[in-house]
């Protein structure tokens, strides 16, 4: 059957399995590693599954439009399946962050007055336990894991196993209209109560649909791995992207086991975010420094060669024969580090540096940056590496279907199938960034005559020294990162005097670098006051300035002690700053800045 014939039976998020058991029929649509051993679920076992979990959901009094929490702290088979079981009723899905705080786990359960939820494993289950008799809506809470005080999703299943009302399933799934609300997804948010965005199932099938068109991959028995929450819908969409192309699903163990992954499975496809990109670039960049003569000189040699790179031969041809040596003798094994099969790396969620785009794609790992947000399912474009449809710097073209304008203050306002129905609850709010049908995305960008979208800043984060200059953080955070001696930074100035920065070191690197010059800096807290450290990082930040204006130049900062995490509450689950958070945990740092 080809793709035309059956497009348009994809409406309902869960007609995708459907449409994979019919065109694929693949023996492993995903694929979960449990007691060190990768197993697999065949189309037909997702499918029949997912059934069986309607129907055990049907004998538990679920009704469509009941709400249903999912919250799991790495990806899997089970979450998947729990979510077409769930869709397929006309339920909704409501996927929680799972190291959001116990009283946000409370707030959103009882905002979305979820019946029942499913949790992966004890870290969650205890959370959500601590809460339970302050959500009167939730009956009973499951888990995936074997748990000894928590009932197993399982029982579900077997709940589900005499197909004697399989009949009112199929009956429930006729029911539900592509223009059904289909999840709420609680945005994590950098300040704030969560919001939930409403996505109906055309919102995120759409997406998938006009998204698929922009990934490329070639070959037959493609494989991905998942790491991104899922609980995220850049990640969730990608799922049933993957389900509509044929591409196999292997779910990484966790965040510290992925390079050990990407060589397990060799996956042609991943979704990333700027921040591991950048740690795999520093992994190798560290590598590359242990090395000694000539092969150091070879190394150092091709990643200057890889930070000129344009695509489409744009230097020329001589940089064209030198790339090709380049990859033979360098860069070939970088690729081989990260499986041998990657060729396609779709990264969002952040601003990517362009010295990334530039190194990755020399070496033959295309990584597309994308842009867009949970409330518009998520992608609004994206860049694709065919028919010059790539530009370093920008975020791509807009996908089909999806228009842009542009706002007299620099806003981006985007219509389209993807743009959310609106936020849970709260007219007030959904008013204020639904206008006449175009989202206000609250980021700030430009068009260019080759129709390449380009974000030069958040709006909400862009701020006014007291000189009533304006300052883009992103812009200046993203060079300064570019600093081995630099993990994480923040650019903070607003209505005050200048910018300045509290910025968290790379504390290994800087142990390296101690080490290599006879120093004894002492632990993090001791290292972050020492003034050879502090001497050194004035250089690092002499270095990055030199390109901004006057009043942009960070003039002073601050190290802090610690590694900013997402436990921790410094960042989001998608590693973005939480602003607000940051500059109330380091107020001293803040003040010692500015003479408060």
């Amino acid at each position: 059957m080809t793709k035309n014939n059956t497009m348009q039976e994809v409406t309902r998020l869960f007609d995708f399995p459907y449409y994979q058991l019919e065109k694929f029929n693949q023996k492993d649509a995903l694929v979960t590693k449990y007691d060190g051993k990768w197993v697999a679920t065949s189309s037909q076992e997702y499918v029949d599954k997912a059934n069986a979990i309607s129907r055990g959901l049907l004998r538990l009094g679920v009704k469509p439009n009941d709400k249903i929490a999912l919250i799991a702290m790495t990806n899997r088979t089970e979450w998947n399946i729990m979510d077409i079981g769930i869709l397929q009723i006309g339920a909704q899905n409501v996927p929680i962050y799972p190291t959001i705080s116990q009283e946000d786990y409370e707030y959103v359960l009882n905002h979305s007055e979820s019946t029942h939820c499913f949790v992966s494993c004890t870290d969650v289950f205890e959370k959500v336990k601590a809460i339970q008799d302050n959500v009167p809506s939730l009956k009973k809470v499951y888990s995936f894991d074997q748990l000894e005080d928590c009932s197993n999703w399982i029982e579900v299943l077997e709940l589900g196993a005499d197909t004697s009302n399989q009949e009112e399933v199929e009956q429930l799934k006729a029911s539900v209209k592509p223009e059904d609300l289909a999840t709420i997804i609680y945005t994590s948010g950098t300040t704030g109560r969560p919001k939930g965005v409403m996505l109906s199932h055309n919102n995120v099938v759409s997406n998938a649909i006009e998204s698929s068109k922009r990934l490329f991959i070639e070959g037959d028995q493609l494989r991905a791995l998942s790491f991104l929450p899922v609980c995220h819908i850049y990640e969730r969409m990608m799922m049933y992207l993957y389900q509509y192309n044929g591409v196999s699903v292997y779910f990484a163990e966790s965040m510290d086991k992925i390079s050990d992954n990407l060589k397990e499975v060799k996956p042609q496809v991943m979704t990333a975010v700027p921040r591991l990109l950048e740690k795999v670039y520093d992994k190798i960049i560290a590598k590359g420094t242990e090395l000694t003569g000539i092969k150091k000189k070879l190394f150092f040699w091709a990643v200057e060669l890889g930070l000129k790179y344009e695509p489409y031969g744009q230097n020329g041809w001589w940089y064209e024969k030198k790339l090709a040596l380049a990859r033979k003798l360098i860069f070939s094994k970088w690729k081989e580090g990260l499986g041998g099969n990657l060729c396609s790396i779709s990264s969002g969620s952040a601003a990517l540096q362009p010295r990334l785009a530039r190194i990755f794609n020399a070496a033959e790992m295309n990584v597309m940056e994308g842009y867009g947000l949970t409330e518009t399912s998520p992608v609004l474009s994206v860049n694709d590496v065919r028919n010059n449809g790539f530009k370093i710097g920008t975020v791509g073209k807009l996908l089909e279907r999806t228009e842009v304008k542009i706002a007299e203050d620099g806003e981006i306002c985007a219509k389209g199938p993807q743009v959310m129905m609106g936020y849970y609850k709260d007219p007030d709010k959904t008013a204020e960034v639904l206008v006449d049908g175009y989202f206000h995305t609250g980021d700030i960008g430009v068009i260019d005559e080759e129709g390449f979208l380009k974000i030069t800043d958040r709006k909400k984060e862009m701020f006014k020294t007291s000189g009533g200059k304006y300052v883009a953080p992103q812009l200046l955070e993203n060079r300064f990162k570019q600093s081995r001696f630099i993990e994480q930074i923040m650019v903070v100035g607003e209505g005050e005097k200048m910018p300045a920065a509290l910025i968290q070191p790379n504390f290994e690197f800087v142990a390296e670098w101690a080490a290599r010059h006879n120093l004894e800096v002492g632990d993090p807290e001791t290292m972050v006051t020492d003034e050879k450290v502090l001497a050194r990082f004035q250089e690092e930040v002499d270095d990055a300035n030199t390109n901004f204006a006057k009043w942009e130049k960070v003039k002073q900062f601050r190290l802090t002690p610690d590694v900013w995490s997402i436990e921790a509450g410094h960042v989001t689950p998608t590693l973005k700053l939480k602003r607000k958070i940051i500059k109330e945990k380091y107020k001293a740092l803040y003040d010692s800045i500015y003479g408060h």
